[in-house]
Parts: C-alpha cells; sequence; structure tokens
C-alpha cells in the first residue's frame, strides 16, 4: 500500500464510519485486545529505506520495515538504533512506535521515542501530514511525533518514521554468570555500580531453554558491555574483580555470539510454550525489582504453574511468564490475571492467555490523564474508526 491507497482507505472507511484494524508484524499483538468487525489495512509491504545520510546520522524509513531490516542497513554504515524489539525479523518499526515499546539499552541511548524526529501519517478522514524533519535539533513546543508513540494505532496511521542514529559500538561482549546461593542481593548491588555501565544486565530465574548461561542456586545474571575496543580488556577485569566481590566464582565470556545471546534475551518476554500462557511486564525501580519479582513469583507459585522470571537490573522492569495445565489453564487466567495486577497494578500483558485473552485486563492501572488522552482521541479520530478499544484510553471502563 502507498501513502495514497492508505488515505483513499481511511476516508472511505471515515465516510462509512466503518472500524478499521492496522495490520503489521503481529509481533505486539497480545499487548492489547483484538480489532473485531473491522477493515484491515495491511502495512506489512511498506518496507522502504526512504532517506538515509550516514553523515548527517539520520534516516527515513516506511513504518512496515522490521527492526531486523534497519538494523542490517545501519551496520553496513556501522550505525545502530536502540529498537531493541523482541522477534525483529518480524517486528515492524511501526509496531515498535505504536505500542511505546522501550528495550534495556533506554538507560544509555535513551528509547526509540527520544530518536524518533519526524513522521509521515494519514489521519482518519485519509488527510496525509507530516511533523518534524530530518534535523536532529532542539525544539521548543510540543513534537505532534511523540504523541503517536504508544497510541496504539488510535490516532493516526504512521507511514513513515525519521530517527537520529546513533555510531555502533567497536565491541560487544556479553558476561553470563551463575549465581551461587545468597548472592543475588550482592550482584544486583555491583551490576549497578559497573564501570563503564553496563549497556543491558538482567536477572534470569528460567527461561532456560530461550536464554544462555547455567542457572545457579540464586538464578543467574547476563550483562552487555558495548566499549570501545582500547576499553574492553581493562573493563572485562574490573567487571569479574566485582562480580567476584559479590561471590560469583566464575563468569563466561561470549564475544562472537554476543549479539546472537542478546536477540535470545530480547525475544524470551514473547517466547511461549503454547497458548497455555501469559506473560505480563511491570515496570519498577531499579531498587524494588527484587522484591516486586518475589511477590509475583509468590502469586504464580500459589496457582501451581511454573515461572519464569527475567529482571532488567538497570532500568527495574520485571517479566513474568506463567504456564498453566492445559485443562485448567483457561478457567485460571482471569484469576491469575487479578492476583498479578493486586501486587503489580501497572503490569502489562506482551503475550498469552489463549481465548481467555480479551477478557484480560490487557494494560494496567489507567493513568492520571486519561480524561485528556480521550480528548485527544476524539479531536484526532472523531468517528473512532482507528483501532477501536485497543488502547486504555479507547472504550475501556473509566
Amino acid at each position: 500500500m502507498n501513502d495514497d491507497t492508505v488515505s483513499a482507505a481511511l476516508a472511505e472507511a471515515s465516510a462509512r464510519r466503518r472500524s478499521v484494524a492496522l495490520r503489521g508484524g503481529d509481533v505486539f499483538c497480545g499487548m492489547h485486545r483484538r480489532v473485531v468487525d473491522a477493515d484491515e489495512i495491511d502495512l506489512r509491504s511498506r518496507r522502504a529505506i526512504l532517506e538515509y545520510e550516514p553523515r548527517d546520522l539520520t534516516v527515513a524509513v516506511e513504518c512496515g520495515l522490521t527492526a531486523a531490516q534497519l538494523e542490517q542497513t545501519l551496520r553496513e554504515h556501522r550505525q545502530f538504533l536502540p529498537l531493541d524489539a523482541p522477534d525483529a525479523p518480524q517486528a515492524s518499526v511501526g509496531g515498535i512506535l505504536a505500542t511505546g515499546w522501550s528495550g534495556p539499552r533506554r538507560h544509555r541511548y535513551g528509547r526509540p521515542r527520544d530518536l524518533f524526529i519526524g513522521s509521515g501519517f494519514a489521519l482518519a478522514d485519509g488527510t496525509l501530514a507530516r511533523a518534524g524533519g530530518m534535523v536532529v535539533k532542539n525544539v521548543a513546543g510540543y513534537d505532534l511525533s511523540r504523541l503517536f508513540v504508544g497510541s496504539m494505532g488510535t490516532l493516526a496511521v504512521l507511514l513513515r518514521a525519521n530517527f537520529k542514529t546513533l555510531p555502533l559500538p567497536e565491541s560487544t561482549r556479553i558476561f553470563l554468570a551463575a549465581l551461587p546461593a545468597g548472592t543475588r542481593e550482592r550482584a544486583f548491588a555491583q551490576v549497578r555500580n559497573l564501570r563503564p555501565e553496563p549497556s543491558a544486565a538482567w536477572w534470569v530465574a528460567g527461561y532456560e531453554r530461550e536464554i544462555d548461561g547455567e542457572p545457579g542456586d540464586d538464578g543467574r545474571i547476563a550483562i552487555l558491555l558495548e566499549c570501545d575496543n582500547a576499553l574492553l580488556e581493562r573493563a572485562t577485569l574490573d567487571w569479574r574483580a566485582a562480580l567476584g566481590r559479590a561471590g560469583i566464582p566464575e563468569t563466561r565470556l561470549l564475544d562472537a555470539g554476543a549479539h546472537a545471546s542478546f536477540t535470545r534475551l530480547l525475544d524470551a518476554p514473547m517466547r511461549l510454550p503454547g497458548i497455555h500462557a501469559l506473560a505480563y511486564r511491570s515496570p519498577s525501580l531499579p531498587t524494588q525489582a527484587l522484591a516486586l519479582a518475589d511477590n509475583l513469583a509468590e502469586v504464580v507459585d500459589r496457582f501451581d504453574m511454573q515461572r519464569d522470571l527475567l529482571v532488567d537490573i538497570m532500568n527495574g522492569d520485571v517479566t513474568i511468564r506463567a504456564v498453566g495445565d492445559a485443562a485448567s489453564f483457561q478457567q485460571m487466567a482471569g484469576m491469575l490475571d487479578d492476583a498479578l495486577h493486586d501486587r503489580a497494578p501497572r503490569a502489562r500483558i506482551l503475550a498469552g492467555g489463549g481465548e481467555a485473552h480479551d477478557r484480560l485486563d490487557c494494560f494496567g492501572l489507567l493513568p492520571n490523564a486519561l480524561a485528556r488522552m480521550r480528548a485527544l482521541k476524539e479531536r484526532f479520530d472523531p468517528h473512532g474508526i482507528l483501532n477501536p478499544g485497543i488502547a486504555f484510553f479507547d472504550g475501556r471502563r473509566a
């Protein structure tokens, strides 16, 4: 679909008051309810690199382009974007922005929205418009493009995204270590104080088929080091010494396999062993993430389900996966959902739930700005045709 085709489809749907469902890579479809009884606009064919100026560190792409395709293009010029999306060969740039996805390297490089400098989009009535541009600069006032980030495609259809790119680090190394009993808290403290600062770091319990590393009595950690070649070996010595002070006797290093290992860590939260599973992610402060992880683990244990935990040490996100029995999962899913939200009100479903999915609380705690968000929805899409009901401010209980 080109811009004019999308515009015409929206204009017709608006005139007929017909709902429209936007189709991308489907990687993030578990994060929201389904759109039912709607015309579909399939954006997956929109995969062009529209403009790329490596010397200016800027790139413009169609929003159906996948994260993997964009990464490959940028790597050829020793540049990158920290989109950090799961299932990068399928995840579209538009889906990453629409869901407001934030990856584990955001504390160092910023979120995708922070590097998003311009857009092209189609409004609900078919009007084509642009905001921002290809120039990286500080602007006083509101950035319209960023309004669409996290809107779940309910305000406009993103067609084009302009980004500021970053120089690719010279060296990448993954550190993997099993934690002996009683070392988890000390390991957390040491990892948060490592210098140079890790680009990403996780504590892992479970995910033994999806994530590298041998499990210890207190789980295991995975740490990503990105730095200049001149710093690599010195940083490695310092990091190993710091982990040793936490009581960790051995650390495994991955160089050639670092990128693949990092990819598996990104993919794990969306990987489900079957339809009888649910995955949630809840924000937290890094200093409170372990306590939240223990609370959520206690809930899943109460339901006698298998659990896997992934804690972002640098940012505080807690991801938990619950896998139930095929015979009882659909009946238990609603009770599990309620119990998890009692402990983590801001938890969001990432994937799973099977037939029960649309009856669950996909979004968690409603934001204080809900009324303003609904007012914006009314202004941008007065007939409510765009992805109706999938965002917390669109068609959900107050």
